[in-house]
């Protein structure tokens, strides 16, 4: 059996966009998309989808009284599915599988609910379909007719790569030979932002980037959430269609000292990244995603894994979460996103206020990383 699979669309709904032409503009402006919002008490820094983007949300809420008692964190699954199963010219009658996770699930939903809980001493009828986590990839596959197998997931922050190894697995077993992966995550909430400060990472900054994604000298913890959906369609063998190919995939977990712990060479990235790489030469790699969601720890550390596994000639290193923050559950699907478009456009798209690094003739090889609370690291090789 072809081991080759085919990233044959892939669909994203977030701050920078929903179309891919729109998405790639925003991505080379230098300016974030950060506004406030007035969440767990005071005002907040936020990346929160654009104005396009939030009216096609409603326009899916309203266009179905079922949808109406639905999460956000479900819609914008929904919405990005819609565009990709498009996009890869599948339809109902196509068999595919369907693999959208998320780090929260419906938060927001939740938070509701449990308020009216509190408040009234009865919980609502829908509350509980409502916020299961299986309500993603259901919902999902009841919006598009699809006769596959649905599986949800949270492994915190990597769930959506989490979700692509398993669309792999999946193809590679010969039980399908298409599959719908990714994440989404709506995480703009009080008790979300407020969990978030509890562990002392949020951003207070008042710099022109507050939040400094892979500037390993910060002083200071600077993550921002942001809030999106982003999938992509995999099939089995190389087709003609292909947007990039999967090179290769790894994975690796490590012990922790603690519940949100990494070790200081983030042994769990250098393990992932080896396994992605172990068919290719070093060389070849001509930039990597990096998961670095602007913390002091969490940048550093994988940026000493980088540095353990390249040596000296490291590729390009980039990160979006400067610029769109850290939407957990999505992020790693978000970030496949961003490596395909620089390799379809030959072009790096690098952090304003990083160090300036030597550039490649060409971009043929992107890797992605993502790691989560837990240890939990995935590393994804892609190719043209």
């Amino acid at each position: 059996m072809s081991q080759i699979i085919s990233i044959t669309a892939l669909a994203s709904i977030s701050p920078l966009g929903n179309d891919p032409k729109v998405v790639w503009e925003n991505y080379k402006k230098e300016n974030h998309c950060f506004i406030t919002q007035f969440l767990d008490h005071k005002q907040t820094l936020v990346a929160q989808l654009d104005d396009n983007s939030k009216a096609l949300v409603e326009a899916l809420r309203q266009s179905d009284i079922k949808y109406k008692s639905l999460d956000k964190s479900v819609l914008y699954a929904m919405v990005a599915s819609r565009k990709a199963i498009k996009s890869a010219g599948w339809t109902s009658k196509d068999v595919f599988g369907i693999n959208i996770g998320s780090s929260r699930g419906a938060t927001d939903l939740f938070e509701k609910h449990f308020k009216d809980y509190l408040a009234t001493g009865k919980a609502q009828t829908l509350a509980s379909p409502t916020t299961t986590l299986g309500n993603i990839s259901s919902w999902v596959a009841h919006d598009l007719q699809s006769l596959g197998p649905e599986i949800s997931h949270s492994i915190t922050c990597s769930t959506a790569l989490h979700a692509l190894l398993n669309g792999v697995a999946w193809l590679r077993a010969g039980m399908t030979d298409k599959f719908l992966v990714g994440g989404s995550e709506a995480p703009l909430t009080d008790f979300t932002i407020g969990q978030m400060r509890a562990l002392k990472i949020y951003s207070n900054s008042e710099e022109a980037f507050p939040n400094r994604a892979l500037d390993i000298e910060k002083t200071q913890n600077t993550m921002i959430l942001g809030e999106g959906a982003a999938v992509c369609c995999l099939e089995i063998g190389k087709k003609e269609n292909a947007l990039a190919y999967v090179a290769g995939i790894g994975y690796a977990t490590e012990i922790l000292e603690h519940n949100i712990s990494i070790s200081a060479e983030a042994i769990c990235f250098q393990r992932s990244m080896k396994m992605a790489l172990e068919n290719t030469d070093l060389l070849e790699v001509d930039a990597i995603v990096m998961h670095a969601p602007g913390t002091k720890a969490g940048d550093l550390t994988e940026y000493k894994a980088i540095q353990k596994v390249f040596g000296g000639n490291l590729p390009m290193l980039t990160t979006n979460k400067w610029k769109i923050g850290h939407t957990f559950g999505a992020s790693g699907m978000l970030s496949i996103e961003l490596g395909i478009l620089m390799m379809l456009q030959q072009e790096f798209i690098g952090v304003p206020f990083a160090e300036v690094q030597k550039p490649r003739k060409q971009i043929r090889k992107v890797l992605v990383n993502s790691v989560g609370f837990g240890g939990n690291a995935v590393s994804i090789l892609l190719s043209i």
